[in-house]
Formats: structure tokens, sequence, C-alpha cells
């Protein structure tokens, strides 16, 4: 069987290359490898983002696999039920079946809040944050509550010459990464599927057990933790030092902005902030509506209907590692992998 890879971007683990310097994976090392090879040891059990790179440039390099870099799928069609046809900006292409494993963070997600087109202070999305650097002196506000705001806000708290405050929609989920060395992730797996009935009251007594009231911070704990997480897709943060941050004073917690007002930012609660800088930690949508969406294929969170075993609506046409599970993501794409195998085998 041949197997061509397409990727709009230039090299291997370019989307894992974009991320903030101090990022490491949610993952433990151990439950992250990808089929047929795992990650080295050396790499520690939280992998630091360049690390991983290099995993999956090893991993490449091991299995011969060879992406046709710089194009882009734009369009896909049905082949008079034989097949598929794919427009890309590198010409149509022919063929029988179709895996698309483009993640579910793939376009970068920002409100359109009232006043943002004359906002003064720069805006950025979470995606374009590097590192502290530009922000020595500043006070700088991170909107969203998800782990990529509480890991940029308490990457910012640690420089200490800058002033940062979080506005916060939602409160989230707040887990221990780990306690004594034992990851949290095992726990997602075992409850992947539970009934809220069981995962909701077990994940509020974790949480209680783990982390302390945040209440009188802005952070009260959420009634419904799983409930929350199957409304909202937000993940759990997993805590390895947000939470120090809040209680020590380094970020200070704010209510959701509401709207952009020339150089302030107007809160749900009518108070009026003003940053220097804004980080909008505000979530991607997976970009396949141009592709999936003409097919009918998406929800409405904009994620895949089919998965590694395709479906009857769209035969040859399977998707890998487009979701957002409690149990970890690179462990569900190596069990999709094995999925997708014995269903195209089939």
């Amino acid at each position: 069987m041949s197997v061509l890879v397409i990727d709009r971007s230039d090299s291997v683990g370019s989307a894992w290359q974009t991320r903030y310097d101090s990022f490491r994976l949610h993952t433990i090392r151990w439950l992250s490898g990808l089929p047929g090879m795992s990650i080295p040891t050396v790499f520690g059990p939280w992998v630091a983002r360049d690390d991983f790179v290099a995993y999956l440039e090893r991993y490449a390099r091991r299995f011969d696999i060879r992406p046709r870099f710089g194009v882009e799928l734009q369009r896909l069609s049905a082949h008079d039920h034989d097949g598929w046809t794919l427009a890309t900006s590198d010409g149509p292409l022919r063929t029988q079946r179709v895996v698309l494993a483009t993640g579910a963070c793939t376009k970068p997600r920002i409100p359109n809040w009232s006043g943002r087109d004359t906002f003064e202070p720069p805006l950025i999305h979470s995606s374009q944050y590097r590192n502290p650097s530009p922000y020595r002196g500043q006070r700088v506000l991170v909107v969203g509550a998800g782990n990529s705001a509480a890991e940029i806000a308490a990457d910012l708290a640690g420089a200490r010459d800058v002033t940062v405050e979080m506005a916060v929609r939602t409160p989230p989920t707040i887990l221990r990464r780990d306690t004594h060395g034992v990851p949290t992730q095992p726990v997602g797996i075992a409850l992947r599927y539970a009934p809220p009935a069981i995962v909701n009251p077990l994940g509020g007594a974790l949480r209680r057990i783990t982390i302390p009231d945040l209440s009188a911070y802005g952070l009260p704990r959420p009634k419904a933790p799983y409930s929350q997480f199957q409304r909202t897709g937000t993940v759990p943060v997993l805590d390895h030092g947000f939470v120090a941050a809040v209680r020590s004073g380094a970020i200070t917690i704010r209510t959701a902005v509401m709207a952009l007002d020339g150089r302030d930012v107007i809160h749900a609660d009518g108070f009026r902030s003003s940053p220097d800088a804004v980080v909008a930690a505000t979530g991607y949508t997976s970009g396949l509506h141009p592709i999936l969406g003409p097919l009918g294929l998406l929800d409405d969170r904009d994620l895949p209907t089919i998965g590694s075993r395709g479906g009857s609506e769209a035969v040859g046409l399977y998707t890998v590692g487009i979701s957002i599970p409690l149990s970890g993501l690179l462990r569900e794409i190596a069990i999709d992998v094995r999925r997708l195998v014995r269903a195209i085998a089939h």
C-alpha cells in the first residue's frame, strides 16, 4: 500500500515548535509515545517542547516518513463513490482513503470583543507568546482558564518584574499534575468512559484533597467538574506552579472580559483594568470547516463526527487525534492509529 503524507508546514513537529519556551507535555512521558518507539527516558517524566520535537524528528527518520511539505489541503470531495479527490495548494490528488490528522487545536481563536479594533495595547493569541522577556516592567492580562492560560500566567509571574492579571469566565477544574511523583493522568484513563454520576464526585474529591480552596482568590471549585468538561471541552488545569502563584498574589484573578475600550479592559463585574498588553489564551478551532463542513461531518464544537474507524456516511475517510480527551491526547492517538490500521485492513 502506498502512503503519502502532506503537511502545510515546512518541517516535522512544526505545531510543537511554536509553543511557548517553557512548554512541557501535560501527559507523563511513558504514556505519550507514538506506536513503535517510546520517548527516551533521558527527556524526563514531563517532556519539554524541544525534546518532544526532537523525538518526532527521530520518529520520522526511524520509520522513513517523508512528508510532502508546503502542501495544504483545501477541499475534499467523494469521487463517484470510488475514493476521494483532494484539492490542495499543489494541485488535485486522487486517493482511495484519506486520514485527517491535523489536530483539534489548529486555528487560533480570539473573541470578537466590542472595541477590539480600536484597542490600543498589544493583543496577541497565546500561540504567539514565547517568554516573559518582552513584558518586563509591564502589567499583562492573560485571558482564559485552560492549561495554556495558567502556564503562561505562571511563566510571566515567575519573571517577578511583570504584574500579572488573569481574566476567567468559567473557573476551571484544577488538579495536581502529579502528587509525590505519581501522575494524575491514569485517573483520567480509568474514568475515560465512566458516567458523570461517577466522575463528578470523584473529580471533586480529588480536587479537594490535592488543591486548596481558591474561592477567596476568585477561583471557586466547580460543582460538577466532569459535566463542565463535557459542556466546554476545556480539560482540567494540571497545576505545577499556578496555584502557588495565585495564593502568593503574583497572579490576580479578574472576571471575564466583556469589552475593550481604548486602553481599558471592561470586566463582567464592571471593573476596568488597564494592562500594557493582553495575551488571549482563548483556545482554537480545528480549522476543518472548509474540509468537513460541506460533508456534514462536524459537530457544534467544530470537531469531526467520524474517527479512526471511519463511518458509513464517508467510506474511506478517517480522522486521528482530532479530539479533546481527559486521558491524554498522545495516548489516544496511539490507540487510534491501531484502530485505523485494523479498519483499513478490513
